[in-house]
């Protein structure tokens, strides 16, 4: 079982018109600050954030309660003068985790509604986050080739590609800057992963290195993820370089 929260800005599309014209600036820096903060507190609780739109955050929460929720609402009430929501989700896979936490939210359901945290009750069980990190073999050698749009134009084409498969495998992708992108995955079977590296191979010239992390939070597993990721790096710079995929788990 996976626990996913998703963190949301309330009354945003309103709430920037009161900003004026001259706003975007704003904007931006807030957005920026939040993740930060967001990312912040519930790394300390060794959980981990990924981007979704700017208005929106997703955290694996494995091991955290409503308390500890509360507790990180009540930090980010102090440093932001807007409104937030918390809606906690709990699955089999990332995307019904996802699914569930949509579903409470649309339904109302509070688990503390003076902190403004949706869910359906919480379960205990044997939590376990699973995240594929991916990074894009010989991006030094594509971006002297091409200029940085169009590099970013190609990253967002394979961000894309990666969403829709990985999706079709209840799995949830994030682009994470850079030539970078974890996926939080429902299961990390290699077969499958060598699929869609094949398929962005043979669809746009690209390899991709990926390290596949398990552990029972999300920042552990993130760890592990990218110790292997490491770890190809090494055995590719010792001209072993057939090594795509690896695995740590803690």
């Amino acid at each position: 079982m996976i626990q996913i929260t998703i963190i949301k800005i309330t009354g945003y599309g309103p709430w920037t018109l009161t900003l004026g014209g001259d706003r975007e600036h704003k904007l931006q820096m807030l957005q920026a600050s939040l993740y930060r903060e967001i990312q912040s507190l519930f790394s300390e609780k060794r959980c981990l954030a990924f981007p979704n739109r700017f208005d929106e955050i997703f955290v694996i929460s494995n091991g955290l309660s409503v308390g500890d929720h509360a507790e990180i609402q009540e930090a980010l009430s102090k440093v932001f003068d807007l409104g937030l929501t918390m809606t906690i989700g709990q699955g089999k896979t990332p995307l019904e985790a996802n699914m569930r936490a949509d579903d409470a939210r649309r339904m109302g359901l509070f688990l503390d509604e003076k902190h403004g945290i949706y869910g359906h009750p919480l379960k205990a069980g044997d939590e376990a986050a699973r995240i594929i990190h991916m990074d894009v073999d010989g991006s030094t050698s594509i971006s002297s080739k091409k200029s940085p749009y169009e590099v970013s134009s190609l990253i967002v084409r394979l961000y894309a590609a990666m969403s829709e498969f990985f999706l079709g495998r209840d799995s949830l992708a994030f682009f994470m800057g850079g030539d970078n992108f974890m996926i939080i995955a429902a299961a990390a079977e290699k077969e499958e992963i060598a699929k869609f590296l094949e398929l962005v191979r043979g669809q746009y010239g690209i390899s991709f290195n990926c390290g596949i992390g398990t552990a029972r939070t999300g920042r552990d597993a993130a760890m592990m993820a990218t110790k292997s990721l490491d770890r190809i790096r090494e055995l590719r710079d010792a001209g072993r370089d057939e090594q795509r995929i690896l695995e740590l788990t803690c």
